[in-house]
């Protein structure tokens, strides 16, 4: 066996991420799609290095104008007769133009009564619309919620609306209320929307134009150039003899291929189709096997150097430099595979107690070896090291990723060329001198197939986008009502019930926000899920002293752990489709591993010390505080997993000894880890002192 199996997308086995799904366009739909997908790419790549002289905001009004009509040709309607199995029906090609109108409207020359007049007129009208400025971006805001639900459901557009009669009706509430307000009328809701910094063009829009749709087709074109078919191939061959190699593979292919799909649940499934026959084989459950895939997956989106889309909002919110946000999230990514790793060891012994691997596991043809394939196809980490190398050296993230992406496109063609020349001698071996080079006509499908790869990342980015867009009304009607202050004052008042002790007012508060982010996670995308988490909950932190960088990042971590939270945990969904597991298991199992990720990010703000895992601070402290949440994870891997490296498995009180020792290992303070030291010491006495009575007990006849 020379590699792993072709890597399948999770498109290819029809299973969703979070966006609904897309159609399968053909004929003049599919080839207009990709034109105009191809022209946007080209544009946002553009941007980069030419900005329109207009501004940015001129930009996403562009940027907006073309990609939000591709959403009604792209993405069914799911209103049943409506909807043509083939293509867009009549009413997705109207509400297409109508969008690119809409869209538009703010930049068009035409005068049009007292609206229109081009995009200085429009901006001056600012707080002044006219009728007709009103009407459009009424327009735009349902055309906004549609294409949202199209994409996600209806649970993002609901909020929206929530937050839409919150902002018109707040007037009525009784004004002894904390979240009362004065109440806004439509034209300042229109203007807060449509012709404001803070509405469909403020922020999580213009990350989406400027930042996640770079960082999209750079995906798409690793995944063009064989770089995921690499990484699997790589992590199959590296684990190929040990007892855990099976489990090992999947959270390091998951963890690399993470890198090109940017996607916890994309990953899981197209992980999951390559390593289930090996995990089967190995003797992996359904469940257990799903939950750990789901869990490597979504750690792919915590970890270095791409990150999910949301960390870009993150850099943007806090004002610094996207590689500040790699650095302050590399600890925390360590911790979290190292606790999924050691559950994998932990999974692999206990297989093998209970019988369940065949013996001849070992046997069988080899794979290619780890250096073999490091020497043929090593250089597809080339664009990952340019990336963090050209961020280390101070340019922006947009620029590196061009170039990282550029490099990917060169790659693209020696790999071709080698695994041509492979197939070639596997498939006529002995039959005559291979072929070299190339025909014009391989030439020209080669270059098809890289503006290809650009036209469906663009498409693939067209989820994100409806969703920023739809994030804008959130973030208005909290910037606009106050809202944001309001609730984070009833955070803290809520947490301030248990006691007056600051500490204790703190862990309270961070405990509900964690709760609150996980339950929002459940309904709505991670974009979406940062955003209002941000602008509610983040208050709230900063208010308690949390410091900035830690605030942003706990958010961040709990809205993207809403992909494995139960009982929608969209990456163990997937994961399930694929291992035939059921599903709410293989949430359960996939929380299991996962565990470290939701207990970690609490670090970050119950101490000053937390933020060491952050990288902040001195090199000693960020070092103790490292070192005594490793053991804390190791605790809580063995308490979960019930078994002791060096003694066993172990039962129900030295597990709760181990867990009582994590749990106390993960709050950052000197008095803490000595007490969780001692508990572990205790655990592991108990366990072996456990493990040797059951022994006697065998032993004895």
């Amino acid at each position: 066996m020379s590699a792993a199996p072709p890597v399948v997308t999770s498109a290819e086995l029809g299973v969703d991420d979070q966006e609904r799904p897309a159609r399968t366009l053909g004929g003049f739909p599919a080839r207009l799609v990709a034109v105009v997908s191809f022209g946007l790419a080209m544009l946002a790549l553009w941007q980069v290095f030419r900005p329109l002289p207009q501004g940015s905001q001129y930009y996403l009004v562009v940027f907006l104008a073309v990609a939000l009509p591709l959403v009604f040709l792209a993405y069914r309607s799911g209103w049943g007769r409506l909807d043509k199995a083939d293509g867009p029906a009549p009413l997705d090609w109207v509400l297409a133009v109508v969008t690119a109108i809409v869209c538009l409207y703010p930049v068009l020359p035409f005068t049009l009564g007292e609206g229109g007049g081009g995009y200085d007129a429009f901006l001056d009208r600012q707080g002044m619309l006219a009728p007709l400025d009103v009407v459009m971006g009424g327009l735009l805001l349902v055309l906004v919620l549609e294409a949202c639900r199209r994409t996600t459901g209806i649970i993002l557009p609901a909020v929206c609306l929530v937050f839409l009669a919150y902002g018109y009706y707040g007037g009525l509430l009784p004004q002894n209320w904390t979240i009362a307000h004065a109440g806004l009328d439509v034209d300042q809701i229109v203007d807060a929307l449509y012709n404001s910094g803070s509405g469909f063009y403020g922020t999580p829009l213009d990350v989406a134009a400027s930042y996640i749709v770079l960082f999209t087709l750079y995906g798409a074109v690793l995944e063009f150039s064989g770089a995921a078919r690499f990484f699997v191939d790589l992590s199959v061959s590296l684990f190929r003899r040990s007892h855990s190699a099976a489990g090992r593979t999947a959270v390091v292919s998951g963890f690399l291929l993470g890198t090109v799909s940017g996607s916890g649940t994309a990953t899981a499934v197209s992980t999951g189709a390559v390593t289930w026959p090996i995990l089967r084989r190995a003797g992996y459950r359904p469940e257990q096997a799903g939950g750990m895939l789901a869990a490597a997956g979504v750690g792919a989106i915590l970890s270095p150097p791409t990150l999910g889309v949301a960390a870009f909002i993150v850099a943007e919110y806090l004002d610094v430099a996207y590689v500040t946000v790699l650095g302050w999230a590399l600890i925390p990514t360590l911790l979290y595979y190292l606790g999924i790793l050691l559950s994998v060891e932990i999974d692999a012994r206990r297989i093998h107690a209970e019988g369940r691997a065949p013996a001849d596991l070992a046997d069988g043809p080899l794979p290619t070896p780890w250096w073999k394939l490091l020497g043929r196809f090593g250089y597809h980490f080339s664009s990952l090291i340019v990336i963090v190398v050209l961020l280390l050296a101070g340019m922006s993230a947009t620029r590196a990723v061009v170039y990282a992406m550029v490099l990917a496109l060169i790659l693209a063609v020696p790999d071709r060329i080698l695994r041509a020349r492979a197939e070639t001698r596997a498939g006529e071996e002995g039959s005559g001198t291979p072929r070299q080079g190339w025909s014009r006509r391989e030439v020209g499908a080669f270059v098809l197939d890289a503006l290809r790869a650009l036209a469906y990342g663009m498409r693939s980015a067209l989820p994100v986008v409806a969703v920023c867009a739809a994030a804008g009304v959130i973030t208005a009607m909290t910037t606009k009502t106050g809202l944001g202050a309001q609730l984070a004052s009833l955070l803290v008042k809520a947490g301030s019930v248990l006691s007056d002790d600051p500490a204790v007012v703190l862990a309270t508060t961070a405990v509900l926000a964690a709760v609150a982010l996980s339950l929002l996670g459940l309904a709505v995308p991670v974009t979406a899920s940062f955003v209002i988490g941000w602008v509610i909950i983040g208050p709230a932190l900063l208010d308690l002293d949390v410091a900035a960088p830690a605030a942003a990042m706990f958010v961040f971590y709990f809205s993207v752990l809403s992909e494995v939270t139960p009982p929608t945990a969209l990456a163990a969904v997937g994961a399930a489709a694929v291992t035939g597991a059921k599903a709410v298991p293989t949430m359960w199992a996939a929380l299991r591993y996962a565990l470290p990720a939701f207990l970690v990010p609490l670090m970050f703000v119950l101490t000053d010390s937390g933020q060491h895992l952050l990288g902040r601070g001195a090199l000693l402290d960020v070092l103790w505080v490292s070192a005594a949440a490793c053991v804390g994870v190791a605790a809580l891997a063995a308490a979960t997993g019930g078994w002791l490296f060096g003694v066993g498995a172990i039962g129900p009180i030295p597990r709760g000894l181990a867990a009582a020792a994590g749990l106390t290992l993960l709050y950052p303070a000197p008095t803490a880890t000595a007490i969780g030291l001692a508990v572990l010491v205790v655990a592991v006495l108990a366990g072996a002192v456990d493990r040797m009575r059951r022994r006697t007990a065998t032993d004895t006849p």
